[in-house]
């Protein structure tokens, strides 16, 4: 339940209220019916206002608060028999004595007018009925069959006041069914004026297609909500879906979870899409969507995590035939319990009711994924505006349950592939758009992150396939100025690949003759150091024996020396 405003809060501890049990119609009064006061019930024939009476007291049991039902129509054995078809055990509440039926048989035809008009006589059952269990609730269902014959306006509203202030002293919490009239809200266009809260019942027939709409038009001393709410009857009794508020006032997460294709998280920087966040996969038919979809719930299932997939062209079995041949198993899961799916046909409820239906079955499972495939097939049983103010409350809901979407949404083939059909590119944080690129006599598949908020991603549009081991993302490649797939990649390839090889034969063969030149040069260089390496060394030779011979000289020259310093000597002598 959505948090109440602090000025809501303080007028609802003003005005006691009492919890209906009834799903989604507590969160719409702000807590419940006005305790101790009456509620009017009014709609047409069929609408649900019995079922909401009974449950209302049914709900009230669980509380240790015993109700009463007063019908003036049905009896007893005809009720408590209605209601075992939802699993209202009337007959065990009555043995304990939480619920009261006191059918009021009036027989239409003896009814004439005789004296003055009182209800008396109903005071005192409906006083004996509440005495004796103690009860907390009342229901009256079809007050109106008392004023068959009584046209005294003035009359009827003097015992209606009366009635409701009597069930006030009682201090029960009272809810009245009336008959939609032709002009008003009831038949005579009584209660609405002396009612404190009521509560208007519809089931419209559009299209073939029919919905149940519940109404609060007026609730004395408190806020509640104004619109029109759509409902369901099943087997569990009623179920109300609110509106969602228009303040955007959301939490959200940073966590990042895997798309389930290695490629695809790689574009979006290797981290996946936002937990929380809505998801729409757009694209024309054959073209990945149910794939992609399919591999993002495998990817959270492996994390131990529930995934809910709404379907509304296949069949379970036929999406686990489907999604097997390429290798992504979704049989385990849904035999797991982790996976469950709802498969119908757009066609078969209104757009309210599938919002209902759709609500319900999340508040039930409560997955962490939720898969809608594909979102323009509700097109076929209403109108766009239609479609898009479900799917915006319905996202509204599931981003403030912290709840992944996934939405796939066909595209036609021929027309702007950047525009869905419906409009919900808007509610949407991710957007991811398939492509067939045609060329060369084939078709192959791109992909292409138009918007991802929040995140950096890849502006390329990738080639992928659909393999036995799953979608396989390629690496962009670009030739001609343009993204090349399939054959003409290959060929692309094949050819680069050519021109390579002969590139790398005359690298090779300039190699070789670089080389061979090397080794000429290094052999005129050995030469050349051989060359030097001998004069070197017969330079060294020749200045060896000049020195020699210098020395030679210089030891002849100093024994000369020698010798002619002794001959005067040896003449003194």
């Amino acid at each position: 339940m959505p948090k109440q405003k602090s000025g809501q809060k303080a007028q609802n501890a003003l005005l006691r209220k009492c919890p209906t049990g009834i799903a989604g119609l507590d969160e719409i009064t702000g807590g419940g019916l006005p305790y101790g006061r009456p509620t009017l019930v009014c709609g047409g024939s069929g609408c649900g206002k019995t079922l909401l009476g009974m449950e209302f007291l049914v709900r009230g049991t669980a509380l240790n608060e015993p109700g009463v039902f007063m019908a003036f129509e049905e009896t007893t054995s005809e009720l408590t028999q209605n209601f075992s078809s939802i699993g209202f055990d009337l007959k065990r509440l009555m043995a304990g004595d939480l619920l009261d039926i006191d059918h009021v048989h009036i027989e239409r035809s003896g009814l004439e007018p005789t004296g003055e008009f009182d209800l008396e006589g109903l005071f005192i059952r409906i006083g004996h009925a509440i005495d004796r269990i103690g009860a907390k609730r009342v229901v009256l269902d079809s007050l109106e069959t008392l004023f068959n014959g009584y046209l005294s306006e003035g009359i009827l509203r003097l015992e209606l006041k009366r009635l409701f202030s009597f069930l006030k002293e009682k201090q029960v919490t009272t809810v009245v069914t009336a008959e939609q009239g032709e002009r008003s809200l009831t038949r005579y266009g009584l209660e609405e004026y002396v009612a404190d809260c009521v509560i208007f019942l519809d089931h419209k027939l559009s299209d073939q297609v029919a919905t149940r709409h519940l109404r609060v038009v007026k609730y004395r001393g408190s806020s509640h909500g104004t619109n029109e709410y759509p409902f369901l009857i099943d087997e569990n009794g009623l179920s109300i879906v609110p509106i969602s508020s228009l303040a955007l006032d959301h939490t959200v997460s940073a966590e990042r979870i895997s798309s389930g294709v290695l490629g695809l998280d790689a574009m979006m920087g290797f981290e996946g899409y936002y937990r929380g966040s809505s998801i729409l996969i757009t694209g024309t038919t054959g073209s990945g969507k149910s794939s992609l979809a399919a591999h993002f719930v495998d990817a959270a299932c492996q994390r131990g995590e529930k995934c809910l997939y709404f379907a509304f062209e296949e069949s379970r079995d036929q999406i686990i035939r489907n999604m097997k041949s390429i290798g992504v198993d979704l049989g385990k899961w849904s035999e797991s319990g982790l996976l469950q799916f709802r498969n119908t046909r757009s066609t078969l409820y209104g757009m309210e009711m599938h919002l209902v239906t759709m609500h319900k079955a999340i508040e039930k499972f409560k997955p962490a994924i939720v898969i809608i495939d594909p979102i323009s097939d509700l097109l076929v049983s209403a109108r766009e505006a239609e479609v898009m103010s479900m799917l915006s409350r319905l996202i509204d809901y599931l981003k403030r349950e912290g709840i992944t979407a996934l939405c796939t949404d066909l595209t036609a083939v021929g027309g702007c592939l950047e525009k869905t059909e419906i409009g919900v590119s808007p509610l949407m944080d991710t957007w991811i758009l398939l492509q067939v690129l045609e060329g060369t006599g084939e078709r192959n598949r791109g992909l292409y992150i138009l918007k991802s908020r929040g995140m950096n991603h890849s502006n390329q549009v990738r080639e992928f396939t659909i393999t036995s081991s799953g979608i396989q993302l390629r690496e962009a490649y670009v030739g001609a100025g343009r993204v090349l797939t399939g054959t003409a990649r290959v060929s692309q390839e094949a050819q680069e690949k050519a021109e390579a090889l002969v590139m790398t034969e005359e690298t090779q063969r300039k190699q070789r003759e670089v080389d061979r030149k090397k080794m000429l040069m290094d052999a005129q260089i050995k030469l050349l150091q051989a060359d030097y390496q001998a004069g070197k060394e017969e330079l060294e030779r020749s200045i060896e024996s000049e020195q020699r011979r210098r020395d030679i000289l210089a030891e002849d020259s100093r024994r000369m020396a020698v010798n002619r310093d002794a001959e005067p000597f040896c003449a003194a002598r």
